[in-house]
């Protein structure tokens, strides 16, 4: 029987997603050094030739899961303008932010590795469009604080703050497990986002939007 084209490009599609997740698994407990091929096509349940196949190298693959976690990372803040409610727009990614270190543990904890070990794996292109992101949404912070929407503030640390409060539940799940006596639940990623939120937009002057407060 031959098969129908859109049923070869589902199964790759299937294929990858697959090989995707069974290496951001992989990386994130061994690292890019203790991880080898086999490894992942072993926890991913295929042979080491199809993921060969797909991801020409091992370093081809983790580079497809850094990208992985950077898109999970796009938000509503990516887009938001001067004409915007500073303090919705920042509960928003701060809540957003949080829901991916609840749902994709494990891809923050690869990228913060990658950070830490000087970043060596992400392209000049990531360079190019993370600094131009930044860029962004420092002038925006800035024109708030031109039309007295947000109290004068350093940009930059505001963002190194929402960063560090909302992706240490993933890359410190373990910290926290150990601390708490047990893993956190949706509930507490629920309640533990109001916290962030009040601190934050505390610090900033801004009112809390209601959604937040209880």
């Amino acid at each position: 029987m031959i098969k129908a084209r859109g049923s070869e490009i589902g199964v790759g599609a299937a294929n990858r997603r697959k090989i995707i997740q069974a290496a951001e698994k992989c990386f994130a407990q061994f690292g890019l050094k203790g991880t080898a091929v086999q490894k992942i096509a072993d926890e991913a349940g295929l042979p080491k030739t199809n993921v060969l196949y797909y991801f020409k190298s091992k370093q081809e693959l983790y580079v497809a899961v850094l990208e992985e976690t950077l898109s999970l990372w796009n938000s509503h803040f990516d887009k938001a303008t001067v004409a915007d409610d500073p303090a919705d727009v920042l509960a928003t990614y701060i809540a957003e932010k949080m829901e991916v270190s609840r749902i994709h543990p494990l891809a923050s904890k690869i990228f913060a590795m990658e950070i830490i070990n000087g970043a060596q794996n992400l392209s000049g292109y990531f360079d190019e469009e993370h600094g131009r992101w930044m860029a962004g949404r420092v002038a925006l912070i800035n024109a708030w604080i031109s039309e007295g929407k947000l109290q004068p503030l350093n940009p930059e640390y505001l963002l190194y703050t929402i960063w560090a409060s909302t992706q240490h539940y993933a890359d410190f799940s373990a910290q926290i497990t150990r601390l708490r006596g047990k893993k956190m639940t949706k509930a507490d990623f629920e309640e533990a986002t109001k916290e962030v939120v009040k601190l934050v937009l505390g610090g900033c002057g801004l009112a809390v939007p209601s959604q937040f407060m209880e």
